[in-house]
């Protein structure tokens, strides 16, 4: 944990950090969202200096979450399927969020199971399109505030605790894989896919 990690991730400045940074402390932090939760074990940073960021092209209607200022959501729809969340970072103009990949489902299991449908625990929240319909998720909480909003965060544990995290090349893109800007718990069972070693 960085020495900035006494930050609560509820709360906007926690965000009001690099991206990277934000990134690799959420490892580990759980996210709920009514009766069902999960601890984070897989991330992606994106940054508008990058071209496989939604604000590299600068700002839309649609990505105007990702300036605004840090600690606000950015939820949008994937492929005209999924709805995939993020955690808007850095300083208010700059274009930069972190994408929750998978999460270790930890409350609210037979409700996830409901929701996904799926045949296997593995399976529940083993993707960022999995995660969001497991914890009920949408499109309405686009630009929603962490702090005071609907999701709730609580602190990964003390450092002692804290797990091991492998950085590896981002997945499910085109354009700039080669940043080694996805975090994962090494060896964590729920992944959406297994991380290579850097």
């Amino acid at each position: 944990m960085t020495a900035a990690l006494a930050l609560d991730p509820q709360q906007e400045r926690f965000y009001a950090r690099s991206v990277l940074e934000v990134a690799r402390d959420l490892i580990g932090v759980t996210l709920r969202h009514g009766d069902t939760a999960g601890r984070i074990v897989e991330v992606e940073a994106y940054h508008e200096c990058e071209p496989a960021c939604h604000a590299y092209a600068g700002p839309t209607p649609r990505t105007e979450p990702l300036f605004g200022p840090p600690g606000r959501l950015y939820v949008y729809r994937s492929y005209g399927i999924h709805s995939l969340v993020n955690f808007v970072t850095n300083a208010e103009g700059i274009g930069a969020a972190v994408l929750i990949r998978a999460l270790e489902p930890v409350a609210g299991l037979e409700t996830m199971r409901r929701r996904r449908g799926a045949e296997s625990d593995r399976e529940l929240c083993s993707g960022p399109g999995k995660l969001t319909v497991a914890l009920g998720i949408g499109l309405e909480l686009n630009g929603a505030w962490v702090e005071g909003g609907p999701l709730q965060l609580d602190p990964s544990p003390g450092a002692h605790d804290k797990p091991s995290l492998v950085a590896d090349g981002r997945i499910g893109i085109t354009k700039a894989t080669d940043l080694p800007w996805r975090f994962c718990v090494s060896e964590s069972r729920w992944l959406s896919r297994s991380a290579a070693t850097r």
